[in-house]
């Protein structure tokens, strides 16, 4: 069975504070009308034809754990990943992240298995972006 969009759901501290984040640092638009605070409800951006991230508010993500406590800031379980064209892609991405107030846990450089850099998102979600080892330059 094929599903599109998949749908990423992270919680989230505060609405604007997120939506300006992802808007700034990744430049992702979002998905549906505005609600009353001008961003739209729920608030979803598209990676891509078939990914979609929805960031809830933290009270409200409750409901979909079933009882299960929402992970601290600090604490994560999940790394989401973004794939670059080179190593200024990754650059570029690393640092418009930080300047939108990321908290970058992994300096862009090489690695064994390529070129990347990691930043954790306002609410603490870690983001990766890499190339793979043969496209890096």
């Amino acid at each position: 069975m094929r599903h599109a969009p998949v749908i990423v759901s992270l919680p989230i501290a505060d609405r604007r504070v997120s939506h300006d984040f992802y808007q700034d640092a990744l430049g992702l638009a979002t998905v549906g009308e505005p609600a009353e605070d001008g961003l739209p409800e729920p608030l979803q951006f598209e990676v891509n034809d078939g990914l979609r991230l929805m960031l809830v508010p933290t009270g409200g993500f409750g409901w979909v754990l079933g009882g299960r406590e929402v992970a601290d800031p600090r604490h994560s379980e999940c790394v989401l990943g973004l794939g670059a064209a080179g190593p200024d892609e990754v650059d570029g991405l690393v640092e418009r992240a930080r300047e939108a107030g990321a908290e970058v846990v992994t300096e862009p450089g090489q690695q064994p298995w390529g070129y990347a850099g990691a930043f954790a998102d306002p609410d603490g979600h870690l983001w990766m972006v890499s190339v793979a080892p043969d496209s890096s330059s």
